[in-house]
């Protein structure tokens, strides 16, 4: 890895700790139980009052044979354009959920990924980082 990928790199990290900053903020005030909506709205109100970039639902086509398709996938958080946030509230995190954020990664050629599981009680418990190695 050279210079300029580790600066990368560390800037990538230093952007994930930052969502896992305020996920974690959004977490302590909501707690586990209630709807993904509402923890995907509360934290993008929370990373924007940080000054962090952050689109949500953003359209992810697939490019089949040359030709983009639109399959109805959507990122739930795309954060400075470089990491890609997938929020759950569920009882428990599958290899399913795991997979389809490296796939979207993939799509995106993108390298990191945070998926995180509000539905728990503490929410270092719920947070899952997956790594596109190319």
């Amino acid at each position: 890895m050279n210079l300029n990928s580790d600066s990368k790199e560390k800037q990538l990290n230093n952007l994930s700790n930052k969502v896992i900053g305020a996920a974690i903020r959004v977490h302590s005030a909501l707690g586990p139980g209630i709807l993904e909506s509402a923890y995907e709205a509360c934290l993008v109100y929370e990373l924007k009052q940080r000054k962090i970039q952050i689109e949500s639902q953003v359209a992810l086509p697939i490019i089949y044979y040359g030709q983009r398709i639109d399959a109805g996938y959507r990122i739930d958080l795309l954060v400075e354009n470089s990491l890609i946030v997938e929020l759950k509230a569920v009882e428990t995190v599958s290899k399913i959920h795991k997979t389809q954020l490296l796939s979207y990664l993939k799509l995106s050629d993108l390298r990191l990924g945070l998926l995180i599981n509000f539905n728990v009680p503490l929410l270092k418990e719920g947070i899952h980082r997956i790594v596109n190695k190319f």
